[in-house]
C-alpha cells in the first residue's frame, strides 16, 4: 500500500503515540496505532501474524478473560496485591461520598466541574444571629474570666440554651434554629475567636453527638422526644466512644451490652463499660453509647454476636457513674471519663431501634464523614483569623529601634505566613461547607480538613507567640493567644489523632475510595466476578498509560499541556494542579502494584501521599474562592503566595516519596533520575520574600484588605478589652504615621532636634512642622499605644490564690509616665 507512506511517516507516528498517550485512547485504537506502525515499518509476516492473535484477544472480552483477566485474578489473590479489607475498613470506605477528591485520583481532574462546586454565602437572617446573640454571648465572658472560673458563667450557660446554641443544626419543627452547615461553621467562627470553651461546649452538642446520631438514625419517636428537649438544653449531651484500650483502634471497643428479657418478658440492654476523654461528661444528661452488642439467645434474630451499637443512656440511670474530670493542658472545658456497671435500659433506647442494632459502626463513620469537615476547620479559622488580627496590630504598635516591629524582615516572614495561611483556611472551610450543604459526605476531605487545618493553626499559633515575643507569654487579661496556644494540643488529639489521620484517613482511605477502579477491582475480586473485574482491571490499566505520558509531558512542559479553565494570573496554577494530580494519581498506581497490600504498613510514605493530596485540595479550594469572591485584584498577594506555598509542601511531598519508593526494579529510577530531574524542574518553591513582604504590610494597614481576611470573629470596640485595646492603637498609630514621618523630615533637615519623634511634638508645634490637630492625634496615638503594650502582673498573693490582676506599671503612674513623655 505505497499510497500510505507519504501520510504515515515515523515522526508521526511519533506524534500520534504522544498524543494517543495522553489523552489515553481505547484498546481498538492502540491496536490501530500498532498496526500502522507495522505497516511503516514493513513488518514481516511472522509480526502481522503474533499482532493478529494479540489484537484479537484484547479486543474479545470473552477471550481477553479467559486467556488473561482470569490468570491476573488468580495471581492477585494468590500475591495479595491488592489490600484486604475488614469489615469494619469497609464501613469506614463506604462511609460517605467522593467528591471533588476523586478528581484528583484521575490524574485528570475536570477543573469545569470543580470550580462549579458551591461556595456558598451567608443569608441576611444568619448574619442578624452573628451579630446578635453570638455576639452578645461573646460580650459576656472574656476568655481570661472562663480561665479564672474554670468554666463559663452560669449567665452564659443560660444564654447559651435561651438562645438553642446547643441545637444549632436541630430542624425548627423539633424547637432547633435549623442552621446550615456553613451557618453553624460561620458561629464557631466566632466563637472560636472569643474563647477556645465556647467551641468545645457549643460544638460537641452540635457536631459529633446524640443530636446527629438521631436525626439520621433516629426513630421518629426518639426525635420527637429527644431532639426538642436538646435544641432547648434541657438535655445535655456527650457521646462515649473511646475507651482505656480502644483509641484510634475504636472498632476494638470492650464495652458490652447483652440482651436479655425482664420479668415483665420486655427486652432490654444490660450494659457495662468504661470511657475516657469525654466532653461534656461529667455534666452530661443524656449518654450517646457505643458499645459491642451480644444477644446469647437471639433474642433480636441477628446472632449472638450483633457487632457494634449505638444507644442513648440518660445519665441518671442506676449503674451510671459520672462525677470525675479530666484536665485537658488545664483548659476548663468539661471533659471527663464516664464508667457503666449494670446499666439497664430498654432496648428501644437503641439509637434507631432495634432495626440498627450492631450498625453503630457504620453510623459513626457516616457522621464523621461530614463532620470532621465542618467544626475543625471552622474553630481553626476562627482562631486564625484571632492570630492575623492580633499580629498584625501590634507588629504596628509596637516599636523598636525606633520603628515598628511589622518593618523588620525578621518580623514579616511569620506575619506573610499568618495572613496567607488564613486565606487559605478560610478558602477550604467555605468550599468544603458547600459541599456539605448540598448532601455530600466527602470523608477523605473531612479527614484533610480535620489534619490540615489543627496543623496549620498549631503552625500559625507558634508564629503569633513569637511574634509578641514577652506579651505572648505573659498570661493575663491582656494576653489574647497563650490560652490558644495552650490548647493547640486538644483538636490535634481528638476525633482521630493526627499521625492515624494522616497515615491512614487521607490517602489509605482515598486511594480505595477514590480511585476510580481500585474499590470496583477489590470488589469483583471478592465475588469472584471475572466480568466486573476484566471491566475494571482493563481501564485501569488504559488509565495507568494515560498517565504515564501526561505525567511526562507536562513534567517536561511545566503543565502547560494542560489546558487552563481561566485566563489571567491564575492559569499558572491550574496547569501546575494538572501536572500534580497527573503524578500523584500515576504514583498511586504504581505503588499500589508494587507494594500490594504492604502499602498500608508503608505509613511514612502513605503520609506523604497524604500530604500531596491535601495541598492539591487546599489549592483549588483556595483558587475558587479567588474566583468567588470576584477576583479582587488586591487579594491576589494572598492568592499568589498561599498557592506557592501549596506547592512548596507538594514538592516536598514527591521528593520524599521518589526518595523512598523502594520497589523493585522501578525503584532506583525513582531514587536516582526521576529525584534529579524532579529537583531540577521542580513544581514550587517557597513564596519569595518580596510577596511576603507585600502581605505583611498589608496586613499591617488599617483597612479592606485586612478586614477580608478577618471577617465574621468577635472584635470588641470597647478600650478595656484586650482586642478592643490593641485595635484602637492600631488605627491610631497608623494615622500618625504619616505625622511622625513630617516630623523626622524635619528634623533630618535641621528644622528640629536629632531626637526620637515621639520626644519633639511639642517643639515640632512651636516651629509649626504640625498643627495643633496633628500634635493632639500623636499624643493620644502615643498614649494608647504605650497603653496596648503593657503586659499583666500579680502580687505575690494574687498569683498564689488567683486574686485580681494588677496592671504594670499601674495605671496611674502609667498616665503620667506617658505625659511626661510626651
Amino acid at each position: 500500500m505505497p499510497f500510505i507512506q507519504p501520510v504515515i511517516s515515523i515522526p508521526s507516528l511519533i506524534l500520534l503515540l504522544l498524543l494517543f498517550g495522553y489523552l489515553g485512547v481505547p484498546l481498538w485504537m492502540w491496536s490501530l496505532y500498532v498496526a500502522a506502525t507495522l505497516l511503516v515499518i514493513n513488518a514481516p509476516i511472522l509480526g502481522w501474524s503474533i499482532f493478529g492473535v494479540v489484537a484479537v484477544i484484547l479486543n474479545v472480552p470473552w477471550l481477553r478473560r479467559t486467556l488473561i483477566t482470569g490468570p491476573v485474578m488468580g495471581g492477585i489473590q494468590t500475591l495479595k496485591l491488592l489490600p484486604s479489607i475488614s469489615e469494619t475498613e469497609r464501613a469506614a470506605i463506604e462511609a460517605g461520598t467522593v467528591w471533588v477528591d476523586g478528581e484528583f485520583f484521575s490524574g485528570a481532574p475536570n477543573f469545569r466541574r470543580m470550580r462549579s462546586e458551591p461556595y456558598p454565602q451567608l443569608p441576611p437572617e444568619i448574619q442578624t444571629f452573628l451579630d446578635g446573640p453570638v455576639e452578645q454571648v461573646c460580650r459576656m465572658a472574656t476568655d481570661w474570666e472562663i480561665q479564672r472560673r474554670k468554666d463559663l458563667p452560669p449567665a452564659v450557660w443560660s444564654y447559651l440554651k435561651e438562645e438553642r446554641f446547643f441545637g444549632l443544626m436541630i430542624p425548627k419543627e423539633y424547637g432547633g434554629l435549623g442552621f446550615s452547615n456553613l451557618a453553624y461553621s460561620a458561629v464557631m467562627v466566632k466563637l472560636a475567636s472569643r474563647s477556645f470553651i465556647h467551641t468545645a461546649t457549643v460544638g460537641v452538642t452540635n457536631s459529633l453527638g446524640p443530636a446527629k446520631l438521631l436525626l439520621n438514625y433516629g426513630t421518629q419517636a426518639q426525635k420527637d422526644y429527644y431532639l426538642p428537649r436538646l435544641a432547648r438544653g434541657e438535655e445535655i449531651p456527650c457521646f462515649a466512644l473511646t475507651e482505656p484500650t480502644a483509641g484510634s483502634d475504636a472498632a476494638s471497643i470492650t464495652s458490652q451490652g447483652v440482651v436479655f428479657q425482664d420479668e415483665n418478658g420486655k427486652l432490654c440492654l444490660r450494659l457495662t463499660f468504661r470511657k475516657r476523654y469525654i466532653t461534656l461528661g461529667t455534666i452530661a444528661t443524656l449518654i450517646g453509647l457505643a458499645f459491642k452488642l451480644r444477644d446469647p439467645d437471639n433474642l433480636l434474630g441477628k446472632g449472638e454476636d450483633v457487632g457494634i451499637t449505638c444507644a442513648l443512656i440518660p445519665a441518671n440511670t442506676p449503674g451510671v457513674v459520672l462525677g470525675r474530670r479530666h484536665d485537658p493542658m488545664g483548659v476548663p472545658f468539661y471533659n471527663s471519663p464516664i464508667e457503666g456497671r449494670d446499666v439497664i435500659v430498654p432496648i428501644d433506647q437503641i439509637i434507631g431501634g432495634v432495626e440498627q442494632a450492631g450498625q453503630g459502626w457504620k453510623m459513626l463513620m457516616q457522621t464523621l464523614a461530614a463532620g470532621r469537615g465542618i467544626s475543625f476547620p471552622a474553630t481553626c479559622t476562627g482562631i486564625a483569623k484571632l492570630i492575623t488580627r492580633v499580629t498584625s496590630a501590634h507588629t504596628t504598635v509596637r516599636r523598636q529601634f525606633g520603628l515598628s516591629i511589622g518593618r523588620f524582615e525578621g518580623v514579616e516572614e511569620p506575619l506573610a505566613r499568618i495572613g496567607g495561611l488564613t486565606y487559605l483556611m478560610d478558602a477550604a472551610r467555605i468550599y468544603t461547607c458547600g459541599a456539605v450543604d448540598k448532601g455530600e459526605k466527602p470523608s477523605v476531605v473531612s479527614a484533610i480538613a480535620k489534619y490540615q487545618f489543627t496543623e496549620l493553626s498549631r503552625k500559625l499559633i507558634n508564629d503569633g507567640m513569637d511574634v509578641l515575643g514577652g506579651s505572648g507569654i505573659c498570661r493575663g487579661p491582656r494576653n489574647l493567644l497563650s490560652s490558644i496556644y495552650i490548647a493547640t494540643p486538644i483538636p490535634i488529639t481528638v476525633e482521630g489523632s493526627n499521625i492515624l489521620t494522616r497515615t491512614m484517613m487521607i490517602f489509605g482511605q482515598g486511594a480505595i475510595r477514590c480511585h476510580p477502579y481500585i474499590y470496583q477491582e477489590v470488589q469483583a475480586l471478592n465475588r469472584g466476578d471475572a466480568i466486573a473485574f476484566d471491566h475494571a482491571l482493563w481501564h485501569h490499566m488504559g488509565l495507568i498509560v494515560r498517565n504515564g505520558f501526561r505525567a511526562g509531558l507536562l513534567s517536561v512542559s511545566r503543565g502547560y499541556l494542560a489546558p487552563a479553565p481561566v485566563s489571567g494570573p491564575t492559569a499558572q496554577f491550574y496547569r501546575k494542579l494538572a501536572w500534580a494530580s497527573t503524578t500523584f494519581a500515576l504514583m498511586t498506581d504504581l505503588a499500589l502494584i508494587g507494594f500490594g497490600g504492604n502499602l498500608k504498613r508503608r505509613e511514612k510514605l502513605t503520609g506523604r501521599f497524604a500530604d500531596v493530596l491535601s495541598w492539591m485540595y487546599l489549592g483549588m479550594a483556595t483558587l475558587r474562592r479567588f474566583e468567588a469572591e470576584g477576583q479582587n485584584p488586591e487579594d491576589l498577594p494572598a492568592v499568589r503566595w498561599a498557592m506557592q506555598y501549596a506547592f512548596a509542601q507538594i514538592q516536598q511531598g514527591f521528593e520524599g516519596i521518589f526518595a523512598n519508593f523502594s520497589i523493585p526494579v522501578l525503584g532506583p529510577l525513582f531514587w536516582c533520575p526521576v529525584l534529579a530531574w524532579w529537583r531540577l524542574n521542580s513544581i514550587g518553591a517557597l513564596p519569595s520574600d518580596e510577596l511576603g513582604s507585600t502581605i505583611a504590610q498589608q496586613l499591617q494597614i488599617p483597612g479592606a484588605i485586612r478586614d477580608r481576611l478577618t471577617p465574621g470573629i468577635y472584635v470588641p470596640d470597647h478600650p478595656d478589652e484586650a482586642l478592643g485595646r490593641l485595635e484602637q492603637a492600631f488605627r491610631l498609630s497608623s494615622q500618625a504615621e504619616a505625622i511622625f514621618k513630617t516630623i523626622k523630615t524635619a528634623s533630618r533637615d535641621g528644622k528640629l532636634p536629632q531626637m526620637k519623634p515621639q520626644q519633639l511634638i511639642d517643639a515640632a508645634l512651636t516651629a509649626g512642622v504640625i498643627t495643633e490637630d496633628d500634635a493632639a492625634l500623636l499624643r493620644e496615638a502615643e498614649s494608647a499605644r504605650n497603653d496596648a503594650i503593657q503586659v499583666d502582673s500579680f502580687t505575690l498573693e494574687e498569683y498564689q490564690h488567683g486574686g485580681q490582676l494588677t496592671l504594670w506599671p499601674p495605671k496611674d503612674k502609667l498616665e503620667s509616665r506617658v505625659e511626661t513623655t510626651l
